[in-house]
């Protein structure tokens, strides 16, 4: 058990409890923040009455919304450190690298880096720009327990005259640590290299996260730990070349630089950009967003020991992994052998356990390791990490063949 007590319930200033300021079904436990985020009740009654303003008057909402997602990037693009001229609203992280990607011109034998730790749908951007042009994408290869320094060299090493694109996630998907992506990028800079900067989890976990990333372009999912309405990111770029950036639709706005020319798209539903704000002030207002990390790393620290020492009596090695660099709402939890192995087995279980249990978890690979990626925010309780010992260690020592499943004790 935890060497001090687990924290009391979370309270902000106008709940019983943090949990009840978001809408999430009681019947089911939630500890997989990171994928998908949580909509604060309070967010979602925003961006309803938005929504039922746009259907109220069309005509007189459609022509003005530009002016609106404006106004709404001024007020976000301050959060992550960027300033409203470098900033565009786009979809989520992955339409953020598409644009740079569409953007970009490359030669036949030029490389793109990307590492092991980076996320996969990403990578397989990089890879349809790398076979337009027939260059080639290399992994850097990135040992788990690696320090910054160590990260830092290997991408040193691994820069060639060739080198055109490194592409280094500010927090990784998979593995939940922090890059040291600035001084990758400052490296990359020296040898003539740009860099892509993939911070999708870092907004709100990173203050000023687009300001510390250092990097050609940024960009970072806002659905996630800021809680915005899904579809809700931003990509940030001061590069010289940033007019050549277009978003995946073209609309009226066309002729306008960036960023303006991203702030019409037709019809598309804006109001997940323009409930942006509200999310952002709604976590400040209601508890402070230095506090809120504090109060998510100490809550992640408590669950993820709590569901070690669950696992520890039937593990080989400890399951408890400690990063170098953890980020304040994330841990890794070793599986047992053989479970998770592949990003598609580690898909299939969090699908099977939820199906189950009845507990939204998230689970990874990495190097034929699978782990449990814990996720915590505001809302987590005790109960929650109680939950998951009770009822999914049971289940993930029945798949990994361990009869003494039985001696778990359900709360």
């Amino acid at each position: 058990m935890p060497a001090a007590p687990f924290p009391a319930p979370l309270r902000l200033t106008s709940f019983d409890r943090a949990r009840d300021a978001w809408p999430l079904d009681p019947a089911i436990v939630h500890l997989n923040h990171g994928s998908f985020g949580a909509v604060p009740s309070a967010v979602v009654a925003h961006q309803d009455a938005l929504r039922r303003q746009a259907d109220l008057s069309p005509v007189e909402w459609f022509p003005r919304i530009a002016e609106r997602v404006r106004a709404a990037r001024e007020r976000t693009a301050p959060f992550v450190g960027a300033r409203p001229e470098d900033s565009a609203f786009v979809p989520n992280a992955s339409a953020a690298a598409t644009v740079v990607y569409n953007a970009l011109r490359l030669e036949t034998g030029d490389e793109i880096l990307v590492t092991d730790q980076g996320y996969g749908a990403i990578t397989m951007g990089a890879q349809r720009l790398a076979r337009r042009f027939g260059a080639t994408v290399r992994v850097v290869e990135l040992p788990l327990l690696a320090d910054d320094d160590e990260i830092v060299e290997r991408f040193s090493d691994a820069l060639t005259p060739r080198t055109r694109l490194v592409i280094i996630d500010q927090i990784t998907s998979p593995t939940a640590r922090e890059m040291p992506t600035r001084r990758i990028a400052d490296s990359a800079a020296r040898h003539g290299v740009r860099t892509l900067v993939d911070g999708a989890h870092a907004p709100g976990l990173i203050p000023d996260a687009a300001a510390a990333a250092g990097g050609d372009w940024w960009f970072g999912n806002l659905h996630k730990w800021p809680c915005a309405p899904r579809g809700s990111a931003l990509l940030v770029t001061a590069a010289h070349d940033r007019d050549d950036l277009w978003p995946l639709i073209d609309s009226w706005a066309a002729r306008e630089t960036f960023p303006a020319r991203f702030d019409t798209q037709g019809t598309i539903d804006a109001t997940t950009y323009l409930a942006t704000p509200a999310a952002i002030d709604f976590i400040e207002n209601e508890f402070g967003w230095q506090q809120a990390r504090e109060a998510m790393a100490q809550l992640v620290d408590a669950g993820a020991e709590i569901i070690a020492e669950g696992l520890r009596p039937f593990a080989d090695e400890e399951p408890l992994t400690t990063l170098p660099s953890p980020v304040p709402s994330m841990r890794l939890v070793r599986l047992p052998l053989g479970l998770g192995a592949t990003r598609e087995e580690a898909d299939a279980l969090r699908m099977e356990l939820l199906d189950e249990t009845g507990v939204e978890t998230a689970f990874t690979s990495f190097r034929g390791i699978g782990y449990f990626r814990l996720s915590a925010h505001l809302y987590t309780e005790a109960s929650d990490f109680d939950a998951f010992v009770g009822r999914c260690i049971p289940q993930i020592l029945r798949r990994a063949g361990i009869r003494s499943a039985e001696s778990i004790v359900v709360p």
